[in-house]
């Protein structure tokens, strides 16, 4: 078995490492990074170096060699329709195609699914293109707001009030500043909770769902510091974390199992990859905070 990794860093890195240990005696990866990572370099047969959103140069490296399937690691080249490109030349993908990838690249694509599907677990929201309106819905929802650019900003396009945002007109500073660099944003209801993370398989009809984990997102000790977007994650060592019940985690399997058949139905296309759902374990119950691919 020959695959073809798309992606250098960290997340690409370990997932090298996972196909290394399980391939046989004459079994090749291939990776094209957009720069050399040594961890993947050291296991590499063939490693290439470009723009990861540039499709030409990929589908250029992939008929100079030989593989079964490509595995795309990062969002950005998934948003720009690497893998409808891919799969239009006759290669299978994990990582789903552009349509269904916008549910991480639009915040506001997501809640809209989630309401036009009448999916659980979603927040009081609103859509934003201009600063019209941002301030009477802030009212509405007080003190208890988030703030989130609509587009990927790699795990640091959202501000929390009480954590990043101490008053409203903050709050609308950070929306103007996102409209001066050409992004749209969604305030919706911020959920009291603990954070935990459901990573389901998707072979485009079933889901194989991964245990319950917590991210560790901010830095320095005691969570003081800023959002990284992700330096690691845990788990209990029986798969579960201390504050979930079983029913929290059947929850947030069922709403995995939900947004996919209402990304079937909504891009016409089947959702075949690596669904990362982020939760929040409320008082009410799990509720959904957005979703990465």
């Amino acid at each position: 078995m020959n695959v073809l990794l798309i992606g250098s860093g960290a997340r690409e890195h370990a997932i090298a490492r996972a196909l290394y240990k399980a391939f046989k005696p004459g079994d090749v990866l291939y990776c094209f990074g957009n720069s050399l990572n040594p961890g993947i370099l050291a296991l590499a047969e063939c490693y290439q170096t470009g723009n990861l959103n540039n499709i030409e140069k990929i589908l250029w490296f992939c008929q100079n060699t030989s593989f079964e399937f490509a595995i795309i690691g990062p969002e950005a080249p998934l948003e720009k329709g690497v893998a409808d490109a891919l799969w239009a030349h006759g290669i299978p993908v994990v990582g789903p195609k552009q349509c269904l990838a916008k549910l991480e690249a639009s915040k506001g694509f997501t809640r809209d699914l989630c309401k036009k599907y009448d999916l659980p677990g979603s927040p009081s929201y609103q859509r934003f293109f201009t600063l019209e309106g941002a301030a009477n819905f802030l009212k509405t929802l007080g003190d208890d707001y988030v703030i989130k650019a609509d587009g990927l900003m790699g795990g640091k396009g959202v501000k929390v009030a009480g954590d990043h945002l101490d008053n409203h007109a903050e709050a609308l500073a950070y929306c103007q500043s996102l409209l001066e660099n050409n992004a749209s944003f969604v305030i919706e209801e911020k959920f009291i909770g603990q954070e935990f993370s459901l990573i389901s398989f998707c072979d485009g009809d079933h889901l194989a769902h991964m245990p319950a984990v917590q991210d560790h997102k901010r830095a320095y000790k005691n969570d003081t510091g800023p959002n990284t977007g992700g330096m690691g994650s845990y788990s209990d060592t029986n798969h579960r974390l201390p504050f979930l019940s079983e029913a929290d985690i059947q929850a947030a399997q069922t709403m995995n199992e939900q947004v996919a058949l209402a990304l079937k139905t909504e891009c016409a296309e089947s959702y075949k990859g690596i669904l990362y759902g982020g939760f929040m374990a409320t008082k009410d119950g799990v509720k959904l905070i957005e979703y990465n691919v």
